[in-house]
């Protein structure tokens, strides 16, 4: 029985005995607090990470992310599909860990930066169930747009020290590389391509609420 429905019995009980209140109002000051999400965000890079791992010969994943990326988002709680997100990311940025391999992928092999300097993301629908969204959109890479879906989880929300509402999410997509044109790799003696097809994209967003 929830503590705003209960009988007079309850109420008596608890007033009777001092703990049992205490431990009502203590466990109602530690429910969590609602946070309405609806507002227009900005990305904050230094607190987030857009990541990606591949299959690399067969036997191991390699790993890197973006160094710098801008974006903004506009939520609507109540409305899931009237909320946008905006992504830009400097291609040149990348790092493996690899300055050789690096290289490589900034170039025309890859994603030929010189004539390709960005990857945008444009939203074009949004839904969300409890804290689970989906935000599905256009994914432009070395010229080529292709549509895909981004399952998100939001998790939570906060009011840092500078007085900055912050929201959290966790997100992860696997893309085809060929869809958009990436096609290098080198055949292995053993079997098999140096570098997978499939790539698994990461996102771990904290964006601030714009004032």
């Amino acid at each position: 029985m929830g503590i705003f429905n209960r009988s007079k019995s309850d109420t008596d009980t608890t007033a009777s005995n001092p703990a049992q209140a205490a431990g009502v109002a203590t466990a109602v000051a530690d429910a969590p607090v609602s946070v309405d999400l609806t507002g227009d965000y900005t990305i904050d890079p230094s607190h987030s990470r857009l990541g990606f791992s591949a299959r690399h010969a067969m036997v191991t994943t390699v790993r890197g992310a973006f160094g710098e990326f801008t974006g903004t988002a506009h939520i609507d709680a109540a409305n899931a599909s009237a909320s946008t997100v905006a992504l830009s990311i400097p291609v040149s940025t990348i790092s493996t860990g690899s300055a050789d391999r690096d290289g490589h992928l900034v170039s025309a092999d890859f994603f030929d930066v010189e004539n390709h300097p960005s990857i945008t993301f444009t939203s074009t629908d949004v839904k969300r169930s409890g804290d689970d969204w989906a935000i599905t959109g256009d994914l432009v890479i070395k010229g080529t747009s292709k549509s895909v879906t981004i399952d998100f989880e939001s998790t939570g929300t906060a009011t840092d020290p500078f007085g900055n509402q912050r929201a959290g999410f966790e997100g992860s997509t696997t893309i085809n590389r060929k869809d958009w044109g990436l096609t290098w790799n080198a055949a292995l003696e053993t079997g098999g391509v140096l570098v997978s097809e499939k790539i698994k994209l990461e996102f771990d967003i904290s964006a601030i609420k714009n004032v």
